[in-house]
């Protein structure tokens, strides 16, 4: 399949430059505010790029406190939600067994790419990695390791470039205007 890069680039300038409404979640049973230097860099690096950083939290590795944050934020309105941390295998990292129940939508190519541009960095290791996004409640949602050299990779190399353009796909509520996430039905009960 040959993809013509002219369309891209006017999806991308269709989806304009208005901020997007963003939160960042970092998932760690260790950290502290002042130790959380992936959670920092995505706060900063979202600012840098223009867009509105409306919350931040800092829970523990547990589902039920993700589910909750989540939830709070989308239903308050933010359009991208960019976790830190859990995605690994080992026995506390539960994010995506979390959010993979709630994704409406998956965005597998985020994931696919991130171990590709990752394997150029640390070689096999990057196997280890569980990264990967989805859509909930209308908000894009991306599970990114907790390590802050994933997270600049993530961000500098796949969603700072996507980011406007993934929340204009999604449809109203997003830059585009109308209707914000917190006015659309969450969908079927998923308890």
């Amino acid at each position: 399949m040959k993809v013509d890069p002219g369309a891209v680039e006017q999806h991308r300038a269709a989806a304009g430059r208005e901020a997007v409404r963003c939160v960042v979640i970092t998932l760690s049973d260790s950290r502290t505010e002042s130790t959380d230097e992936s959670g920092r860099y995505l706060r900063e690096a979202l600012v840098r790029a223009g867009h509105r950083l409306v919350g931040y939290r800092l829970i523990p590795d547990e589902p039920l406190a993700l589910r909750a944050a989540l939830d709070g934020f989308i239903s308050a309105g933010a359009q991208a939600v960019l976790c830190t941390g859990g995605t690994g295998i080992g026995t506390r990292d539960q994010t995506i067994e979390t959010l993979q129940p709630l994704w409406e939508r998956l965005i597998p190519g985020f994931g696919e790419l991130f171990r590709m541009l990752s394997f150029a960095q640390v070689g096999a290791a990057a196997m280890l990695s569980r990264a990967a996004a989805g859509v909930y409640m209308g908000a894009v949602v991306f599970a990114l390791p907790g390590s802050t050299s994933a997270v600049e990779l993530a961000w500098r190399q796949l969603i700072e470039p996507e980011l406007r353009h993934l929340v204009h796909l999604i449809g109203p509520g997003t830059v585009r205007g109308g209707p914000g996430p917190a006015d659309r039905s969450a969908g079927p009960d998923r308890s």
